[in-house]
């Protein structure tokens, strides 16, 4: 399975309530996910899926201020749960679309990311593969992040390992 990270639209309303219920919150999202109706054409979701952590290593090296796991604000002690506002996602949609993969891409370097064990550390075997799929994963995320901000969402961010 691994370790990964994946958004999914919730209201201002629905945030609030996770920050002050998180069991509320966990309960939540399993209703979500387990939904017959998932993925709901109204409740956008979407990666990074396991290329978070190269999608760091690049936004890092770029200066890009995106960090999966320090923005947002945590809802669940264990670290598995994050909130992350309307507010902040519309900033970080305005930001991506701004940033183009090439610029991302430029910063791409599979012999430094294996020496730092940057997670899954599958860039030594087919680092030309390897980029297309961080490439991938940086287009669905700008397109969630989009669609989340065009309809006024915040988000919940799952970190699951």
């Amino acid at each position: 399975m691994g370790v990964s990270i994946g958004f999914i639209c919730a209201t201002t309303e629905e945030l609030n309530r996770a920050e002050k219920e998180p069991s509320w919150a966990d309960a939540f999202l399993g209703e979500l996910y387990g939904s017959d109706d998932f993925p709901m054409p109204d409740r956008p979701y979407g990666g990074p899926d396991k290329a978070f952590a190269g999608l760091q290593f690049l936004f890092d090296a770029a200066d890009v201020s995106l960090d999966f796991l320090m923005d947002g604000f945590s809802i669940l002690e264990d670290g598995t749960l994050f909130g992350w506002s309307a507010e902040q996602i519309e900033s970080l949609a305005r930001q991506l679309r701004a940033t183009p993969w090439e610029q991302l891409a430029a910063h791409y370097d599979p012999q430094r990311m294996t020496r730092e064990n940057v997670y899954p550390n599958t860039w030594r075997f087919r680092p030309e593969d390897e980029l297309e799929w961080l490439k991938d994963a940086y287009d669905e995320l700008v397109t969630f992040l989009t669609a989340a901000a065009e309809r006024g969402y915040g988000a919940f961010m799952s970190f699951s390992f």
